[in-house]
């Protein structure tokens, strides 16, 4: 295996960069070629049936059987055109990937031949096995229909020779067994309650839209050396590595020159993204070594979140032609940055404007702290359960430490809104307006220049106001955005519906409207005040303080969990109509399966190397060493061969005590996961695991690292730090 080892490092070195051909076209006139969008929609469907595709993506209006087969029958001349042969309805189940089934056009004719058929039905509707996904006991294997259903707001695109229809997925019962499908609920929801507030300030308002920016972070590696590592395989991440001497302290690489090779794979993954209708916009080196992020320009939320999914998948399957293999996971190497993918949110109307960015009047920057108090309210309220959406046993490794907000979810507003909000709390009414309904005396129209030009960024915050949005940081580099953003949506929903019926009782009882509005803003304000922290969130003074503020600070992911099913949680699901309580249930169920058996997977991992790597390695180079002791006392006097052979004397027991201790964890740990599996509950399985399993996996990490600083080089079997992450 030693072999194998220096033989891929001298291949990773030998590969040379793969030159990509790019289009002969400008970028905007390639950008969507693969994609079903309106301009594709008008010139392939009957005009009738255009308005009625559009009133429907627009509107939300039904469409009937008709409509569809019309739909279907312009969209399989595209397609057809396009030299495609099969379809798919492409959905998110909840693995935080995605699932296809692809079926030919063809059907037999009746003659011995076939014909290329695609109907209304089967571009509505087709029916996987439901039993078969992560679904927390809503199917089984004797009752496993489930359906996957056209999303006509997101279009259809082409992948390969395959048209990929994306859909939600739901059982034959009704629940949902996807993310898509939560999301498109919680965007109406929160569309609805933020119309109705608007409405205080422009009538016009028909339509408000959740906008999302992700910004996705990632490693490369070669892929022989990754091919070299099994836990880097299996897991997704390094089970066991020794930091190397240099790693990101110099802070050299980030926004450094991108290495030609991934600078090729950044380009050819750009040109596919651009064909598909993602507007990827960034690309640039990340902290750490090997390091890397992309980012498009921010989009509607449910269409964002299928590009991200999207273009995870073209990462992937591009990093192979490159010779890398793209890595996702939150914290692939100990000791650097973890990766993640921070969710840019904000909501924004049909008339244009951006509802959490300052304006140019009185008015408008009284809606503009509005929309902002009742997000921070909202985050405040349900502080666990915003946790709770971006935890997972891939997360839990990365969030607090290098540059990763802590597991306490905080907002920092910087000092011209803190300033803002304070003077909110502190005026009287009359105070905060100027001529009756005209404005306030607060001069915030100067806001957007100093917010803009002077808002300072606070990289250990979870939730950020950075201009004209927030920034949800805390989001994991592997997550589907939509666990997130869906219980964001409806949070602020909740809270909007909440705000807007306070302002009416006061307007009711004769108060003025825009001082309504200020009086309820400031009761919201002060009750919301303990989720403002724009201090350092490492410190263990913030996790004492957010403590003693009331804030969730519980790190453990499995009971994180336990916030999807608090009864606040469960009532603002059921009353903005985004999820049912059996619904939850069901994916609590599911996550607390997917946390086990992921530390599972890692403790098998991590035992079989301990037992077949690393002990063999340290015995072998063990033995030479007592060998070469006892040629010492071949050579020399009694005295001076134990002087001469005194250190390796030390390295002998130091190699004993360290593989000693490895061979009694790996024991201990197969009888506690022996123990944990006969636990029937899955909560209490997954708390089993995060309590006895994970410290038994960090202890054997500890001496496996210290015997890699120990055993000769030229044994040691698994690609080190230093290649993986300084090979390019």
């Amino acid at each position: 295996m030693s072999k194998l080892r220096f033989k891929v490092v001298e291949s990773a070195f030998e590969k040379k960069t793969i030159a990509v051909t790019e289009p002969a076209e400008k970028p905007s006139e390639y950008f969507g070629s693969l994609v079903f969008n309106r301009e594709k929609m008008f010139k392939y469907l009957p005009e009738k049936v255009y308005e009625k595709l559009t009133d429907c993506i627009d509107n939300n209006t039904p469409l009937d059987r008709e409509t569809a087969n019309a739909v279907a029958a312009g969209m399989k001349r595209w397609a057809l055109e396009k030299g495609v042969t099969h379809y798919t309805h492409w959905f998110h189940p909840l693995t935080e990937g995605t699932a296809e089934k692809h079926d030919a056009f063809i059907t037999p004719d009746g003659k011995g031949g076939v014909i290329e058929e695609f109907d209304g039905k089967l571009l509505i509707q087709q029916e996987p096995d439901a039993s078969s996904f992560p679904n927390g006991g809503i199917r089984n294997t004797f009752e496993a229909r489930g359906y996957s259903a056209w999303d006509p707001s997101s279009p259809a695109f082409i992948v390969g020779d395959t048209l990929c229809i994306p859909t939600i997925f739901i059982a034959y019962t009704g629940e949902s067994l996807d993310y898509k499908t939560p999301l498109l609920k919680s965007l109406e929801a929160v569309n609805k309650a933020a119309v109705d507030v608007c409405h205080y300030f422009d009538p016009k308002v028909k339509k408000v839209y959740s906008y999302l920016g992700w910004e996705q972070e990632y490693f490369l590696v070669d892929e022989g050396l990754y091919a070299a590592r099994p836990d880097l395989l299996m897991t997704g991440r390094t089970l066991m590595g020794h930091e190397s001497s240099k790693n990101q302290q110099l802070e050299d690489h980030y926004f450094g020159a991108i290495p030609p090779r991934v600078l090729e794979f950044m380009k050819e993954l750009e040109i596919e993204s651009l064909k598909l209708g993602i507007p990827l916009k960034t690309r640039h080196n990340e902290v750490a070594p090997n390091q890397f992020e992309l980012a498009p320009v921010f989009e509607e939320c449910n269409l964002a979140n299928d590009h991200n999914l999207l273009v995870m998948a073209l990462m992937r399957n591009i990093a192979r032609k490159h010779g890398f293999r793209v890595l996702l996971h939150e914290k692939p190497f100990k000791g650097v940055n973890g990766s993640g993918k921070h969710n840019n949110w904000s909501l924004g109307t049909d008339t244009g404007t951006l509802l959490m960015a300052p304006g140019k009047t009185a008015e408008e920057n009284l809606r503009f702290v509005t929309f902002v108090v009742n997000v921070l309210k909202a985050v405040h309220t349900h502080n666990a359960l915003l946790k709770a959406s971006i935890s997972s046993a891939t997360n839990a490794h990365r969030l607090g430490a290098n540059e990763a907000p802590p597991a306490i979810i905080s907002c920092f507003l910087g000092s011209q809104l803190s300033a803002v909000l304070e003077h909110l709390e502190n005026s009287d009414t009359e105070d905060f307006i100027l001529a009756g309904k005209q404005g306030m005396k607060l001069d915030i129209a100067r806001i957007p220049e100093l917010l803009i030009d002077n808002t300072d960024r606070n990289r250990t915050s979870p939730f950020a106001f950075t201009g004209n949005r927030f920034e949800f940081r805390a989001v994991g580099s592997s997550a589907n955005c939509a666990s997130a953003m869906l219980v964001l949506n409806a949070a602020v929903a909740e809270q909007l519906k909440n705000f807007k019926t306070a302002v009416d009782a006061k307007i009711a009882s004769g108060l003025d409207k825009f001082a309504a509005i200020i009086e309820v803003l400031r009761q919201e304000a002060k009750a919301c005040k303990a989720i403002h922290f724009d201090g350092n969130g490492y410190s263990d003074e913030w996790k004492e303080e957010a403590a003693r503020r009331g804030l969730d600070c519980e790190t453990s992911v499995p009971r994180i969990f336990d916030a999807y099913l608090k009864e606040s949680s469960i009532h603002m699901f059921e009353s903005t109509g985004v999820m049912n309580r059996k619904e939850l249930i069901a994916r609590n169920e599911v996550k607390w399966e997917m946390y086990t058996k992921k530390i599972q997977i890692e403790a098998r991992v991590l035992g079989d190397l301990a037992m077949n790597h690393i002990i063999p390695m340290a015995i072998k180079y063990q033995s030479s060493l007592i060998d070469n002791v006892y040629k010492m006392k071949e050579l020399f006097p009694a005295e001076k061969a134990a002087h001469l052979s005194s250190k390796n004397m030390e390295i002998i027991e130091e190699i004993a005590d360290h593989t000693i201790f490895i061979k009694e964890k790996v024991d201990e740990m197969i009888e506690k996961r022996k123990v944990a599996n006969k636990i029937q509950e899955e909560r209490e399985k997954a708390i089993a695991y995060h309590d006895n399993i994970v410290p038994l996996m960090e202890a054997i990490r500890y001496h496996i690292d210290k015997l890699e600083l120990t055993v000769d080089d030229q044994i040691w079997t698994l690609p080190k730090y230093r290649e993986l992450l300084f090979i390019r």
